[in-house]
């Protein structure tokens, strides 16, 4: 070894083991961390060294030591039994006290040189009605919605080992409960809240009780849970209708624009009509002008309406395309009306208006009884003309949601249909791709997370339903587990479905429901059962002894074409069903389109399970 290399060596051997105030006068320094450390007399508090980064020096490959020092003394601080642990970049004092309060410096320590950072640790006097803890965070609550707070401790939480978190709403425990019967539900780190209300409003505390090498501590944050009182939906246009009106040249005329906007609370909601793309003034002396809008509120949202006036209809107002915009905090909408003119001596218009709505209702009946089979064909014959889903940011094309069925054989039938003939035929078939929680989800991942994650990365959701599913309500004291998280599963489906609008519901119905089972379903799904019918499997499986007997809700599902899948059985299922039968038809009509041809043979092939 040359002199060169030795002293080299030696100079580095200096730099890692050197005294910490010496090297420390001659390190680069990088000021204060910028965000402080908060904590009460008796807690843990975590100081992070944020030197170690690649805008720093390059850490993969130069070795480094990092050492830690209170400003106060400059004695580096190490392994205090009770007290202190240096654990990587992070520093952990143990039973906090007043005196604990002040700066924290880290040195790292490399062959080329050494950096320090100094980091501040306050130390506050406990508030009672805080729950010791001085500063907060603010989380916002939805009102009337599914929602959740999360620990802002989940940096501490990757690091330590057996902890364990309680909640506090207003100083006093929160107590686990089942999520169907209790507005209050922990999970790990967050705390799930059924049905928002005002009274959510206050202080939430988790307590984090944990041991790191030995030692015991205990961290805590609190949050000022703010309850999110004012917000609206989509507007609803109810007049005009898109349509047109007829009018008298020289008479007046006066056309009303009349809007719905659902939502809570006072909000700035506006309405306002355009000829094509011209602003109508509200100035009366003008030809044309709108008056000013009027407001209607009551416990549902607000009404919206403002007139539209002509003094006098004039010819150069005619053919034209007047429409009302209306505006809320959360979407846009419009509807507009064509002004025509009503005295006309040519026949030859009317003749041509009647040819055309002869030809349009034709067309309406025939694509109205064959529309399945219409677009079907249309999505294989010109997939070009779709857009491809796969750049939406979705992962899955359907979540796929069942309960099991209560009670004895049915259920292993239905959880047949739900984990074997569906995934087979539209994974299998089709190549769309499924989320069914319990298959598709990561060993020891957080369900809440699962579900949450999942739906939001579906395009559709399959709820897999009969008319047992729901009657276990009524004869269970106590819900499983299983029925809770597939109740958490279909109340995030129908939040996204019905206050938010974000995802699409496929409902299939196993089999024939009853007026009583009826009285049992959930009054989200009767809503949507009601509003865009069901996908009735039992009608294609089974047989049917009265010809005449209709799906209550349900869409009608005509069997003519394929008569092979109703064989004589009194089981709810059967297995034999070719992909061309009427139900996956329409099962496939309602999933997302790709925008390319998927391989879905229109054969009589069987499904073989």
């Amino acid at each position: 070894m040359d002199l060169s290399h030795m002293w080299f060596y030696f100079f580095s051997i200096f730099c890692l083991t050197g005294s910490s105030r010496a090297v420390g006068e001659f390190c680069k320094d990088y000021g204060e961390e910028f965000d402080r450390v908060f904590s009460v007399p008796g807690d843990a508090a975590m100081l992070n060294c944020t030197l170690r980064a690649p805008n720093v020096f390059n850490y993969t490959i130069v070795p480094y030591n990092i050492s830690w020092y209170n400003s106060k003394t400059w004695r580096e601080l190490t392994r205090e039994k009770g007290k202190v642990v240096v654990q990587g970049t992070t520093l952990w004092i143990f039973n906090i006290e007043m005196e604990d309060a002040g700066y924290y410096v880290c040195i790292i320590r490399t062959p080329y040189g050494c950096f320090k950072q100094s980091n501040i640790l306050i130390v506050n006097q406990t508030i009672p009605d805080k729950c010791g803890r001085p500063y907060t965070t603010e989380q916002v609550l939805t009102n009337k919605a599914n929602d959740k707070l999360s620990c802002p401790l989940t940096q501490h939480i990757r690091i330590v080992d057996n902890y364990t978190i309680q909640w506090y709403k207003d100083c006093k425990p929160i107590k686990n409960s089942n999520p169907q019967r209790g507005r209050f539900m922990t999970y790990e780190e967050k705390l799930l809240i059924k049905d928002v209300c005002p009274e959510d409003n206050g202080s939430y505390t988790c307590t984090m009780t944990f041991n790191l090498e030995g030692h015991r501590g205990r961290i805590s944050e609190t949050i000022d849970g703010a309850v999110k009182m004012l917000y609206s939906l989509d507007p609803l246009v109810d007049e005009p209708l898109n349509d047109s009106v007829k009018a008298d040249l020289g008479f007046p005329l006066r056309k009303k624009c009349r809007a719905f906007v659902p939502g809570l609370g006072e909000h700035t909601e506006t309405l306002i009509w355009m000829a094509e793309w011209t602003f109508i003034s509200e100035n009366n002396s003008y030809d044309i002008y709108q008056e000013p809008q009027i407001e209607r509120r009551d416990k549902e949202g607000v009404w919206l309406e403002r007139l539209l006036n002509f003094p006098v209809v004039k010819e150069e107002y005619l053919y034209i395309n007047y429409t009302c915009h209306v505006w809320s905090y959360r979407e846009y909408r419009s509807a507009y009306f064509t002004l025509l003119p009503t005295d006309s001596k040519n026949l030859l218009p009317i003749w041509i208006l009647l040819t055309g709505l002869l030809m349009f209702t034709g067309s309406a009946f025939i694509y109205r009884r064959f529309k399945i089979d219409i677009v079907l064909m249309f999505r294989r014959m010109f997939p070009f003309l779709y857009t491809n889903t796969d750049s939406d940011g979705k992962v899955y094309d359907a979540y796929v949601t069942y309960t099991s069925l209560f009670g004895g054989e049915v259920s292993g039938e239905a959880e047949m249909f739900a984990l074997h003939m569906l995934p087979q035929f539209l994974e299998g078939k089709c190549g769309y791709k499924l989320f069914i929680l319990g298959r598709d989800s990561l060993p020891g991942q957080a369900i809440v997370d699962a579900v949450e994650e999942s739906i939001q990365a579906s395009r559709r959701l399959i709820l897999v339903y009969s008319g047992t599913t729901f009657c276990s309500r009524g004869h269970s004291d106590k819900d499983s587990p299983v029925e809770a998280w597939q109740s958490f599963e279909r109340e995030t489906a129908m939040h996204r479905t019905l206050l938010e609008g974000s995802l699409q519901v496929i409902l299939v119905e196993l089999e024939e429901i009853t007026p009583t089972q009826l009285a049992f379903f959930p009054e989200s799904v009767l809503h949507l059962r009601r509003r865009q019918g069901a996908i009735c499997w039992w009608k294609s499986s089974r047989v049917r002894r009265n010809r005449g007997l209709k799906c209550g809700g349900c869409r009608e599902v005509n069997e003519g074409e394929d008569r092979r899948g109703e064989v004589a059985s009194a089981s709810v299922f059967s297995p034999s069903l070719s992909s061309s039968s009427r139900f996956w038809k329409e099962l496939r009509y309602y999933m997302p389109v790709r925008g390319k041809r998927m391989s879905c043979p229109e054969k009589n092939s069987l499904l073989i399970l």
